[in-house]
């Protein structure tokens, strides 16, 4: 379906800490045409600084108490002026917001294993995955991996799905101590003959080209989604190029915004 442009009232902003928040829109036309993996961009309506809207994932497709979609939300980070002004709003202000925009994810159903790999806010096209792997009855495991315990999110959401858990935070509170590619190389390491693992992968770019690597050798395949700056979301201002190459073709430049931001992480030429 194509994208729509419209305002959506704020519903709830969920402060996770003093840096994350989960904002939720009242958007249900978003929300029933987004694929996990697709994005939306969004500002809060009417402010002319900063004047460009911003690309997030869609975190949640949010529905009422029978079912219906009403909305979407997003994972934010209080980083930039952006940023810091969506974590600020409360319930009733109203966001600018075009989506969903971009290529998905493509789930993979039994008996392929899916693996989920996750930095910080890398955790936020994991949510709409996670609950369509569920339907497809897909084993499903998240390696998720942040800088302290308490910046991991969501535990409950992904294990009431049937989602397993690999933690690993920089300062060893919780799980693995190190980056999350410590367990992912052990699991692949672990896994049998014939065995098949999809590797998606989401987070800043030198760990998704550790995954992808690190799938690479073990020879499975991945999926990532590339965190670019995007200035309009529509492929109309080139600001998010990437090079991606098919078998032993050159490398081309491609719009993420437009084929991305989800990509065969094989094909991808890492900078």
């Amino acid at each position: 379906m194509p994208p729509i442009d419209i305002d959506a009232t704020v519903i709830a902003n969920a402060r996770l800490s003093s840096e994350y928040s989960v904002l939720s829109l009242a958007a249900p036309e978003v929300g029933v045409r987004t694929q996990p993996g697709q994005f939306v961009m969004v500002k809060p309506a009417g402010v002319s600084d900063p004047l460009l809207r911003r690309p997030f994932s869609v975190f949640e497709i949010l529905r009422d108490n029978k079912g219906a979609v009403i909305g979407v939300s997003i994972l934010n980070k209080r980083a930039g002026r952006s940023t810091r002004r969506l974590y600020d709003l409360a319930v009733g202000d109203v966001v600018s917001c075009l989506g969903p925009l971009g290529q998905p994810f493509k789930p993979v159903a039994s008996p392929a294993k899916a693996w989920l790999v996750a930095g910080g806010v890398g955790l936020a096209p994991f949510a709409t995955l996670a609950e369509t792997l569920a339907l497809h009855k897909t084993d499903t495991t998240l390696f998720y991996g942040a800088r302290t315990g308490e910046e991991l999110f969501y535990l409950d959401f992904f294990e009431a799905l049937g989602v397993s858990l690999v933690l690993a935070t920089e300062n060893g509170a919780r799980g693995t101590k190190g980056r999350v590619t410590a367990p992912l190389e052990a699991s692949l390491q672990a896994l049998g003959a014939g065995d098949r693992a999809m590797v998606y992968a989401c987070g800043p770019e030198p760990m998704l080209k550790a995954v992808a690597e690190l799938a690479a050798r073990y020879q499975q395949p991945s999926q990532v989604s590339v965190e670019r700056v995007m200035g309009c979301g529509l492929g109309g201002c080139y600001s998010c190029v990437v090079p991606v190459k098919h078998g032993d073709e050159h490398a081309n430049l491609v719009r993420s915004c437009i084929s991305g931001p989800v990509f065969d992480g094989a094909e991808l030429v890492w900078e």
